[in-house]
Parts: C-alpha cells; structure tokens; sequence
C-alpha cells in the first residue's frame, strides 16, 4: 500500500498527471490505505474507485468508512463482479447501496447468457465492464466476444464501459513470457469509435498496425472523440509508464 500510493501521488504531481485517473482499492483494504493516508496527510482527498471483494452485503458498511474520511477520500467508482446470474434484485440492490453521484461499474461473467448480463446492467445505469486478460488464456476474451460486447454497449443510447486487465499496451501483441495474445487499448479505442460509425470493428480490434491505428484515433473529429470517450470511458491497467510510452512513440499525446 504505501508503494502504490508513493507511485500514484509522484504521478499526479508528474507531467503525464492527465492521463491518470482514480486509485483502485479493495474493501478488504481500505483500513490499511486509511492508515497511511493519515500519515501521507495529502493536501487534496485522493479519487477512488472501491472494489467491491467482501461481497455485495459488504457495500454499505465499505462506502460509509469511506464517506466518514472525506477529508482523505473521494470515492469516484464502486466496481464489482455480478453474480453468475445477473438478476433484477441483485442489481436494484446496488443501486440502493452505491451513491447516484459514484459511477456503478458491474462486471458480467463471460459465458452463456453474458450480454444478455450486460444489457441488464446497462438497463440499471451501471457501467458494465469487460476483463481483457488475466493469469489464463480463458481470461482473455476472443475478437468476436469484445466486438459482441461494444455492439451492446454502443447500442444503448449514453451507455459506458470500463475494460480492465492485460491493457497495459496501445496495440494488439503476443506476449514474449506467456505466449498470450493481448489485446491493446488503442485497439479498443478505434473499435469504439467504428462501432459508432458503422465501421469494421473486429478489423480494428485483429490490428496490429500500432502506426494506422494512431492515425485513424487523430483522424477523429472533437464530437467523435468525445462520444468515443463517453462510450470507452475507463480502463485499467497494472502499469502506468508501458501504455504512456506507448502513446509517446504513436504520437498521441
């Protein structure tokens, strides 16, 4: 804990600070970053997004702790996993738990049924969220299975997503230590964009052409970036200086 919070406040006073966004803690954690946040006494509350991991009953006594340090702690985003079946009452439940000004973020299990997960939690003004990676090949999810997803999201009229895992790269790459191929963040941005245009979006995400997919981001008028950014609205990745350099050599920021 105090490692990533050294690395997040150096960061926030550093020259790349605007692409940085909230501080992702567990609930499980938040006495331990409470602590140190009491010893950091940091001039402006840090931005947090609370993983939800003690279960959807856990919500309320997690947000109150938060909301009772506010003098430390802004909370921004409340993220967690659905249940296998994404029911009515489960999600009228995290509506009633989560604050209307904190963004709900909802992650479907991807399986049988799973968009139909994702319009649910759409319907409920929630962010669903797509996992891109992990430690497994079945954590990452095909070409087909992410286009699916942006075809659902970018259906519904002001819908968000939030992707997380294995993004910390701009362009689409096999990984030299697992053999994985990972999908890349920039991949997801000119996906989104296609999707609201009726472009090719499963050619976007198969590209690995790192310097057409920064070109085609540029090409993008103000109100076509900013509704990409509406849509594609957060993403998260285990490293913040891999995808900052990447943008660097693409010329993008």
């Amino acid at each position: 804990m105090p490692d990533a919070l050294r690395a997040h406040f150096e960061t926030r006073a550093g020259e790349h600070a605007g692409v940085l966004g909230v501080f992702l803690c567990q609930a499980s954690r938040l006495p331990e970053l409470i602590t140190e946040l009491i010893k950091i006494k940091p001039k402006q509350p840090l931005p947090l997004s609370l993983i939800i991991d003690t279960g959807l009953g856990g919500v309320p006594k997690a947000i109150s702790i938060v909301e009772s340090r506010s003098e430390l702690l802004a909370l921004r985003m409340v993220e967690m996993p659905a249940p296998s079946d994404v029911d009515e009452v489960w999600l009228e439940r995290v509506s009633e738990f989560v604050p209307e000004d904190v963004i709900r973020v909802v992650e479907p299990r991807r399986g049988v049924g799973w968009l139909d997960g994702v319009r649910k939690v759409i319907e409920h003004g929630s962010w669903p969220k797509i996992r891109c990676g992990g430690q497994a090949g079945e954590n990452f999810p095909s070409v087909d299975e992410v286009a699916d997803f942006l075809s659902v999201v970018s259906g519904a009229e002001g819908a968000s997503f939030k992707a997380t895992n294995s993004l910390h790269r701009a362009v689409r790459h096999t990984a030299e230590d697992s053999g994985f191929v990972h999908h890349g963040f920039l991949n997801l941005i000119v996906a989104s964009a296609r999707c609201l245009s009726g472009g090719d979006v499963r050619a976007a995400l198969e590209s690995t052409d790192g310097d057409a997919l920064a070109k085609e981001a540029k090409s993008l008028s103000e109100p076509a970036a900013k509704a990409v950014r509406g849509l594609f609205a957060s993403y998260a990745a285990a490293s913040f200086d891999e995808p900052v350099a990447d943008l660097g050599e693409l010329g993008l920021l």
